[in-house]
Protein backbone atom coordinates (compact mmCIF):
# COMPACT_ATOMS: atom_id res chain seq x y z
CA UNK A 1 0.00 0.00 0.00
CA UNK A 2 1.40 3.45 -0.72
CA UNK A 3 0.20 4.80 2.51
CA UNK A 4 2.09 2.45 4.43
CA UNK A 5 5.27 3.60 2.22
CA UNK A 6 4.29 7.09 3.09
CA UNK A 7 3.77 6.43 6.91
CA UNK A 8 7.61 5.09 6.88
CA UNK A 9 9.18 7.51 4.73
CA UNK A 10 8.01 9.65 7.67
CA UNK A 11 9.36 7.75 9.56
CA UNK A 12 12.24 7.69 8.22
CA UNK A 13 12.51 11.46 8.53
CA UNK A 14 12.23 11.80 12.21
CA UNK A 15 15.23 9.17 12.47
CA UNK A 16 17.11 10.81 10.72
CA UNK A 17 15.82 13.74 13.01
CA UNK A 18 16.89 11.84 15.94
CA UNK A 19 20.48 10.47 14.63
CA UNK A 20 21.72 14.00 14.14
CA UNK A 21 20.31 16.01 16.42
CA UNK A 22 19.14 15.02 19.91
CA UNK A 23 18.20 18.89 20.81
CA UNK A 24 16.09 19.10 17.62
CA UNK A 25 13.89 16.22 18.05
CA UNK A 26 13.12 17.76 21.29
CA UNK A 27 12.23 20.52 20.25
CA UNK A 28 10.09 18.80 17.77
CA UNK A 29 8.84 16.53 20.16
CA UNK A 30 7.18 19.34 22.01
CA UNK A 31 5.31 19.89 19.08
CA UNK A 32 2.11 19.35 18.13
CA UNK A 33 1.41 15.40 17.24
CA UNK A 34 -0.49 17.39 14.07
CA UNK A 35 2.50 18.73 12.66
CA UNK A 36 5.50 16.70 13.98
CA UNK A 37 5.61 14.65 11.04
CA UNK A 38 5.88 17.88 8.70
CA UNK A 39 8.42 19.40 10.17
CA UNK A 40 10.98 15.94 10.91
CA UNK A 41 10.43 15.82 6.72
CA UNK A 42 11.64 19.70 7.01
CA UNK A 43 14.68 18.39 8.55
CA UNK A 44 15.40 15.78 7.20
CA UNK A 45 15.49 17.23 3.52
CA UNK A 46 17.78 19.96 5.07
CA UNK A 47 20.32 17.44 6.81
CA UNK A 48 20.92 15.34 3.75
CA UNK A 49 21.92 18.14 1.37
CA UNK A 50 24.04 19.39 4.04
CA UNK A 51 25.71 16.12 4.99
CA UNK A 52 26.55 16.30 0.82
CA UNK A 53 28.54 19.19 0.93
CA UNK A 54 29.68 18.78 4.98
CA UNK A 55 30.65 15.38 4.97
CA UNK A 56 30.74 13.39 1.88
CA UNK A 57 34.71 13.70 1.39
CA UNK A 58 36.31 11.12 -1.18
CA UNK A 59 32.92 11.33 -3.25
CA UNK A 60 31.66 13.82 -6.02
CA UNK A 61 29.72 16.22 -3.83
CA UNK A 62 28.55 18.29 -6.86
CA UNK A 63 26.94 14.98 -8.90
CA UNK A 64 25.02 14.55 -5.41
CA UNK A 65 23.90 17.75 -4.71
CA UNK A 66 22.50 18.01 -8.02
CA UNK A 67 20.92 14.31 -8.37
CA UNK A 68 19.63 14.87 -5.07
CA UNK A 69 17.88 18.25 -6.78
CA UNK A 70 16.98 16.32 -9.21
CA UNK A 71 15.46 13.66 -7.56
CA UNK A 72 13.42 15.91 -5.63
CA UNK A 73 11.54 17.54 -8.19
CA UNK A 74 10.61 14.07 -9.70
CA UNK A 75 9.14 13.27 -7.22
CA UNK A 76 7.16 16.43 -6.45
CA UNK A 77 6.15 15.93 -10.19
CA UNK A 78 5.25 12.12 -9.49
CA UNK A 79 3.91 12.22 -6.01
CA UNK A 80 6.44 9.48 -5.10
CA UNK A 81 10.42 8.97 -4.43
CA UNK A 82 11.93 5.82 -3.67
CA UNK A 83 14.11 7.89 -1.40
CA UNK A 84 11.87 8.25 1.98
CA UNK A 85 13.01 11.73 2.45
CA UNK A 86 12.41 13.04 -0.55
CA UNK A 87 9.05 11.25 -0.58
CA UNK A 88 7.56 12.42 2.54
CA UNK A 89 9.30 16.32 2.54
CA UNK A 90 7.03 16.43 -1.13
CA UNK A 91 4.39 15.73 0.60
CA UNK A 92 4.76 18.17 3.60
CA UNK A 93 5.77 20.58 0.49
CA UNK A 94 2.06 20.13 -1.38
CA UNK A 95 0.16 20.17 2.07
CA UNK A 96 1.40 23.08 3.76
CA UNK A 97 2.22 24.95 0.47
CA UNK A 98 5.58 25.44 0.71
CA UNK A 99 6.61 27.92 -2.53
CA UNK A 100 9.72 26.84 -4.85
CA UNK A 101 11.80 29.60 -4.11
CA UNK A 102 12.12 28.90 0.01
CA UNK A 103 13.77 25.65 -1.66
CA UNK A 104 15.62 26.91 -4.57
CA UNK A 105 17.42 29.24 -2.39
CA UNK A 106 18.08 26.63 0.40
CA UNK A 107 19.50 24.48 -2.45
CA UNK A 108 21.49 27.29 -3.86
CA UNK A 109 23.33 28.22 -0.23
CA UNK A 110 24.28 24.38 0.26
CA UNK A 111 25.89 24.79 -3.72
CA UNK A 112 28.05 27.64 -2.41
CA UNK A 113 29.80 25.81 0.36
CA UNK A 114 31.15 23.70 -2.78
CA UNK A 115 32.63 26.55 -4.72
CA UNK A 116 33.06 29.38 -1.51
CA UNK A 117 35.08 29.65 1.27
CA UNK A 118 35.11 33.70 2.38
CA UNK A 119 31.94 35.71 2.85
CA UNK A 120 33.91 39.46 2.40
CA UNK A 121 30.88 41.04 2.53
CA UNK A 122 27.41 41.44 4.62
CA UNK A 123 25.51 41.51 1.20
CA UNK A 124 27.36 37.62 0.31
CA UNK A 125 26.56 36.47 4.13
CA UNK A 126 23.06 37.63 4.27
CA UNK A 127 22.54 35.95 1.17
CA UNK A 128 24.21 33.23 2.50
CA UNK A 129 22.43 32.46 5.59
CA UNK A 130 18.76 33.72 3.67
CA UNK A 131 19.17 30.44 2.16
CA UNK A 132 20.97 28.12 4.52
CA UNK A 133 18.67 28.96 7.62
CA UNK A 134 16.34 31.67 7.15
CA UNK A 135 14.16 29.86 4.36
CA UNK A 136 14.37 27.04 6.68
CA UNK A 137 12.41 28.89 9.34
CA UNK A 138 10.12 30.14 6.40
CA UNK A 139 9.03 26.49 5.59
CA UNK A 140 8.53 25.14 9.00
CA UNK A 141 6.43 28.17 9.41
CA UNK A 142 4.33 27.10 6.31
CA UNK A 143 3.60 24.33 8.49
CA UNK A 144 2.88 25.85 11.88
CA UNK A 145 0.30 28.19 10.36
CA UNK A 146 -0.82 25.54 8.43
CA UNK A 147 -0.09 27.31 4.85
CA UNK A 148 -2.58 30.40 5.79
CA UNK A 149 -0.83 32.90 4.07
CA UNK A 150 -2.04 36.21 6.21
CA UNK A 151 -0.93 34.53 9.18
CA UNK A 152 2.50 33.63 7.38
CA UNK A 153 3.02 37.33 6.60
CA UNK A 154 2.42 38.60 9.61
CA UNK A 155 5.51 36.11 11.26
CA UNK A 156 7.69 35.99 7.94
CA UNK A 157 10.32 38.87 9.29
CA UNK A 158 10.17 37.27 13.11
CA UNK A 159 10.98 33.42 11.60
CA UNK A 160 13.56 34.63 9.35
CA UNK A 161 15.48 36.03 12.25
CA UNK A 162 14.71 32.75 14.51
CA UNK A 163 16.57 31.09 11.68
CA UNK A 164 19.26 33.89 11.15
CA UNK A 165 20.06 33.35 14.89
CA UNK A 166 19.97 29.77 15.02
CA UNK A 167 22.72 29.52 11.82
CA UNK A 168 25.03 32.37 13.15
CA UNK A 169 25.34 30.39 16.89
CA UNK A 170 26.16 27.09 14.98
CA UNK A 171 28.38 29.12 13.43
CA UNK A 172 30.30 30.32 16.30
CA UNK A 173 29.71 27.35 17.80
CA UNK A 174 31.86 25.40 15.10
CA UNK A 175 34.64 28.17 14.36
CA UNK A 176 37.21 25.12 14.59
CA UNK A 177 35.82 22.60 11.87
CA UNK A 178 34.14 25.26 9.25
CA UNK A 179 37.58 26.92 9.37
CA UNK A 180 40.20 23.82 10.01
CA UNK A 181 38.61 21.21 8.70
CA UNK A 182 36.01 22.49 5.87
CA UNK A 183 38.17 25.83 5.18
CA UNK A 184 35.30 27.95 5.45
CA UNK A 185 34.65 31.41 7.13
CA UNK A 186 31.33 32.98 6.80
CA UNK A 187 31.93 36.43 8.94
CA UNK A 188 32.74 38.81 7.18
CA UNK A 189 35.57 40.59 8.40
CA UNK A 190 36.69 37.98 10.36
CA UNK A 191 39.68 36.88 10.51
CA UNK A 192 39.61 33.16 12.14
CA UNK A 193 43.38 32.94 12.80
CA UNK A 194 43.42 35.77 15.06
CA UNK A 195 40.05 35.29 16.28
CA UNK A 196 39.75 37.79 19.60
CA UNK A 197 37.38 38.45 21.93
CA UNK A 198 35.86 41.91 19.83
CA UNK A 199 35.42 39.75 17.43
CA UNK A 200 33.36 37.46 19.58
CA UNK A 201 31.22 40.25 21.04
CA UNK A 202 30.57 41.71 17.89
CA UNK A 203 29.25 38.54 16.37
CA UNK A 204 27.04 38.03 19.98
CA UNK A 205 25.59 40.83 19.79
CA UNK A 206 24.68 40.90 16.36
CA UNK A 207 22.75 36.92 17.00
CA UNK A 208 20.44 38.44 20.22
CA UNK A 209 19.05 41.20 17.76
CA UNK A 210 18.47 38.31 15.84
CA UNK A 211 17.09 36.86 18.82
CA UNK A 212 14.89 39.82 20.20
CA UNK A 213 12.99 40.12 17.18
CA UNK A 214 12.44 36.84 16.95
CA UNK A 215 10.92 36.37 20.73
CA UNK A 216 8.34 38.98 19.47
CA UNK A 217 6.71 36.24 16.75
CA UNK A 218 6.93 32.74 18.90
CA UNK A 219 4.29 34.67 21.61
CA UNK A 220 2.11 35.09 18.21
CA UNK A 221 2.40 31.64 17.02
CA UNK A 222 -0.32 29.24 16.79
CA UNK A 223 -0.50 27.05 20.07
CA UNK A 224 0.42 23.97 17.84
CA UNK A 225 3.68 25.46 17.74
CA UNK A 226 4.36 27.89 20.42
CA UNK A 227 5.96 25.92 22.88
CA UNK A 228 8.22 23.80 20.44
CA UNK A 229 9.62 26.61 19.08
CA UNK A 230 9.97 28.05 22.28
CA UNK A 231 12.12 25.07 23.50
CA UNK A 232 14.73 25.54 20.67
CA UNK A 233 14.90 29.24 21.31
CA UNK A 234 15.52 28.78 25.17
CA UNK A 235 18.47 26.24 24.15
CA UNK A 236 19.81 28.06 21.02
CA UNK A 237 20.03 31.26 24.32
CA UNK A 238 21.40 28.81 26.66
CA UNK A 239 24.27 27.95 24.15
CA UNK A 240 24.84 31.33 23.43
CA UNK A 241 25.18 31.98 26.75
CA UNK A 242 27.62 29.44 27.31
CA UNK A 243 30.13 30.82 24.04
CA UNK A 244 29.69 34.43 25.75
CA UNK A 245 31.65 33.09 28.84
CA UNK A 246 34.26 30.77 27.00
CA UNK A 247 37.41 32.15 26.00
CA UNK A 248 37.87 33.30 22.27
CA UNK A 249 40.45 30.62 21.96
CA UNK A 250 38.27 28.03 23.37
CA UNK A 251 35.70 28.60 20.82
CA UNK A 252 38.36 28.02 17.91
CA UNK A 253 39.85 25.42 19.09
CA UNK A 254 36.86 22.78 20.60
CA UNK A 255 33.16 22.59 19.93
CA UNK A 256 31.11 24.36 22.76
CA UNK A 257 28.09 22.06 23.93
CA UNK A 258 25.52 22.40 26.23
CA UNK A 259 25.24 19.20 28.57
CA UNK A 260 22.12 16.65 28.47
CA UNK A 261 21.50 17.10 32.16
CA UNK A 262 21.63 21.59 31.29
CA UNK A 263 19.15 20.72 28.34
CA UNK A 264 16.48 18.52 30.60
CA UNK A 265 16.74 21.52 32.91
CA UNK A 266 16.25 23.52 29.98
CA UNK A 267 12.69 21.83 29.51
CA UNK A 268 11.31 21.89 32.90
CA UNK A 269 11.86 25.55 32.93
CA UNK A 270 10.77 26.52 29.60
CA UNK A 271 7.37 23.87 30.25
CA UNK A 272 7.04 26.00 33.28
CA UNK A 273 7.09 29.19 31.91
CA UNK A 274 4.73 27.99 28.51
CA UNK A 275 2.51 26.37 31.55
CA UNK A 276 1.84 29.91 33.47
CA UNK A 277 1.18 31.62 30.30
CA UNK A 278 4.47 33.50 30.58
CA UNK A 279 5.33 33.12 26.90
Amino acid sequence: MKQLFDDVSFKCSKLVTKNYSTSFSLAVYMLSPIIRDAIYSIYGFVRFADEIVDSFHGFDKKELINDFEKEYYKSYNSGVSLNPILNSFQHTVKKYNITDDLIQSFLKSMKLDLVKSDYNSKAEYDEYIYGSADVVGLMCLKVFVAGKEQKYEQLKDEAMRLGSAFQKVNFLRDLKDDNLVLNRNYFPGVDLNSFDENAKKMIIKEIQEDFNVAYQGILKLPIEAKFGVYTAFVYYKKLLKKLENTPCHEIGNARIRVSNYTKAGLLAQSFVTYKLKLV
